[in-house]
């Protein structure tokens, strides 16, 4: 029996729901005499909305075209392309998180090796036309290719395996830093996955070395075939740098890096480098041997299926936000609102000129705020333009677009008014009353309070159902997450509206209950308090600080409240302890901290500042490490019960959401309510049965 055999017998049986992607091979003419080209069209037979992936199945059916193709003598080369907008992303992730043994693992990974590797290794060179978008084990197929072109309309090339808890196992990792160099490859592989799954364009890709040709998408296929004649035929040498030197440095940052980033809680990145180093010298077959191994460890390894818990979140439940109300409902935005020019006001800005692109006007109390706000944005346009990422005449549209005025008057048109000013609910019910009196009874009004009851704010306007919260993480143009609650009078025509707005700003949107800090600042604040607490009690502020590293967390307790700012954070504090005087306390030590004037407790340069440490000594009952971190834990546990009992938000997964989205809460941990179910700090009878618990 043959390894593709036993595969076969092996394989065949399982993820009978597979969507296939086949390949749809035609012989195509080459110009210039260079002779006749087999083309494989990957295809599953959807849209663009469905893209190509593989299971067993589609690659059983490109090992069966490729036999076909090795078996012709008439043939002078093979090219590989997908169908409209998209080449191919990957794996099937609904099939990857069914595997039930290592022995299915292994062989899923050297199946995908054994299929994608006779494209290297046909009598005849072998093309990628890369149409669309190319992630995971589809970026590897064109890698094993001996030619790549790339559309310049490309809009995602990347390999997010370690995203998700695994590694690029059919060959990436040993194929990619050969043609690119190690650093690049380390950007691809490992960097941009930590980074919230940064994609790259194909432009960038082609910047990188990943492809040999770029073409514009208007004629893209043609022009490949013409390259491609021209390669065949002799007229065109492709060359490409050697990458002997600087590899083991190159790794050894990396792993410095990831170190300072994870700390060691997931594994993935790890065995990501562990494989680039030896792909330095490694054979082929030792190579994905190795790959092999790596994918069949972590294919059974929790933080796989944590990351693919994560995944769906938000693939899925992000795009359908639970108790929003039908869309249809939403009124017309044609003109934004925005109550204050500072940072957070002018972020907010941009944004709704860049994704609405309507006209906003900005107001403040005096013309030197007003004019410092536009100014940030009309500054920060002139950065997307030298980045490329705008034209000159959008940058120009999107300066036209912002606008300030010193009056409210300037609202009377518009139909979605946010305000941005300090958290303080005698301000915010100020502004609301100054702004209805000017605007339309259509126009929505919403509020970026992080803790304050939209309830309350609303108590005094003449039309408070038209009043919804629309809290915005910082940076306002980075965080994906928006948190939009719902008053008691809110209507449903004003939370349509908001999530139409949250979707054309291209965030992910969860419907929050008017609940004190809502979900992620009341999360972060039941998480700093206790570690502030324990500092309070005796416990070197150090020991606290990093007590939680393990985790993985994007930031330490006190960076965070750094981030922040002192005063934000004891503000949520005291609003929190004065709705839950049982939970939350309001440490003395902050407080006087605050009063102080720094900025926390890190100096610029990042070390402490012996100063602040000193405004919280004094406690005689430390704790270890590993009592705060479960301290934390706990209490993180308790208060989740009690939101979910509150109805917060519909369910445990959107808490899970807004943590991972809002918070950074590690993709690889799977959403904190079932890393609490997991690691035991919580059971069902703290979290939902189920619910809360990571799927089989």
């Amino acid at each position: 029996m043959t390894n593709i055999d036993t595969w076969r017998a092996l394989l065949s049986e399982r993820n009978t729901d597979e969507v296939v992607t086949k390949a749809l091979v035609r012989d195509v003419q080459l110009p210039y005499g260079a002779g006749t080209m087999a083309l494989i069209t990957l295809d599953n037979g959807f849209d663009h909305t469905k893209p190509n992936t593989f299971g067993p199945h589609g690659l059983f059916a490109l090992n069966g075209a490729l036999s076909e193709i090795a078996q012709r003598t008439d043939l002078a080369a093979v090219g590989v392309t997908g169908k409209p907008f998209i080449f191919a992303v990957g794996a099937d992730l609904k099939g990857a998180a069914s595997v039930a043994s290592r022995e299915e693992a292994l062989a899923i990974g050297a199946l995908g090796h054994h299929v994608f590797r006779r494209l290297g290794e046909l009598a005849i060179p072998s093309f990628a036309f890369v149409n669309g978008a190319a992630m995971g084990g589809g970026l590897e197929i064109a890698l094993h290719c001996t030619y790549r072109t790339i559309s310049a309309g490309v809009p995602a090339v990347a390999l997010p395996e370690c995203f998700l808890g695994l590694v690029p196992g059919w060959g990436g990792t040993q194929l990619l830093p050969r043609l690119v160099g190690p650093a690049n490859a380390i950007k691809l592989i490992i960097e941009n996955p930590l980074a919230n799954n940064r994609m790259i364009k194909g432009t960038d890709a082609f910047g990188l070395g990943v492809a040999d040709a770029m073409f514009e998408p208007a004629d893209f296929l043609e022009e490949s075939l013409r390259w491609a004649a021209k390669v065949v035929n002799g007229d065109v040498a492709v060359e490409r740098p050697a990458h002997g030197e600087g590899w083991e440095k190159a790794v050894n940052d990396a792993r410095f890096l990831v170190d300072m980033k994870l700390r060691g809680a997931s594994p993935a990145p790890y065995r990501a480098l562990d494989l680039i180093a030896r792909a330095e010298t490694a054979g082929r077959d030792e190579g994905f041997a190795a790959e092999d191994d790596a994918l069949a460890d972590l294919l059974m390894s929790d933080e796989l299926r944590a990351g693919l818990y994560s995944f769906d979140l938000v693939q899925r439940r992000a795009k359908r936000p639970a108790g929003a109300p039908d869309a249809s409902q939403a009124r017309k935005v044609t003109k934004v609102g925005v109550v204050g020019a500072g940072l957070m006001a002018s972020q907010m800005a941009l944004l709704f000129a860049r994704r609405l692109e309507v006209p906003v006007v900005l107001t403040d109390l005096d013309q030197a705020r007003l004019d410092k706000g536009v100014g940030y944005v009309h500054a920060e346009v002139d950065k997307l333009l030298s980045k490329g990422r705008v034209s000159p005449d959008q940058a120009n549209r999107l300066k036209a677009l912002v606008t300030g005025s010193l009056t409210k008057d300037a609202f009377a048109d518009a139909d979605f008014v946010i305000e941005a000013v300090f958290e303080d609910m005698a301000v915010k019910k100020q502004v609301f009353a100054e702004v209805e009196a000017v605007v339309s009874a259509e126009c929505v009004l919403a509020t970026n309070t992080s803790s304050l009851s939209l309830t309350e704010m609303g108590a005094g306007l003449a039309h408070p159902e038209r009043l919804v919260g629309f809290h915005f993480f910082n940076p306002v143009a980075v965080m994906p997450l928006l948190e939009i609650i719902r008053g008691a009078a809110t209507d449903d025509a004003t939370l349509a509206t908001a999530f139409a707005v949250g979707r054309s700003l291209r965030k992910s949107s969860v419907l929050v209950k008017d609940a004190p800090a809502f979900v992620v600042n009341r999360l972060l604040t039941c998480f700093m308090g206790e570690v502030v607490a324990a500092v309070d009690e005796g416990t070197p502020l150090e020991t606290a600080e990093h007590a939680l590293d393990g985790l993985g967390l994007p930031m330490t307790p006190f960076a965070l409240l750094q981030l922040v700012g002192p005063a934000v954070g004891l503000h949520v504090a005291e609003t929190l302890h004065e709705a839950f005087p049982d939970r939350f306390g309001v440490s003395e030590n902050m407080a006087k901290l605050v009063a102080s004037g720094k900025p926390g407790v890190y100096r610029p340069d990042f070390t402490l500042d012996p100063e602040a440490v000193a405004l919280f000594a004094g406690g005689s009952a430390p704790s270890t490490a590993e009592q705060v971190r479960e301290r934390v834990l706990r209490a993180l546990a308790k208060e989740i019960r009690i939101m979910l009992d509150e109805g917060v938000v519909a369910a445990a997964q959107d808490i899970d959401l807004c943590m991972i989205l809002g918070a950074g809460w590690p993709f690889h941990l799977g959403g904190i309510t079932p890393y609490l179910d997991r690691s035991g700090i919580a059971r069902p009878r703290f979290l939902e049965p189920g619910v809360a618990s990571l799927p089989a």
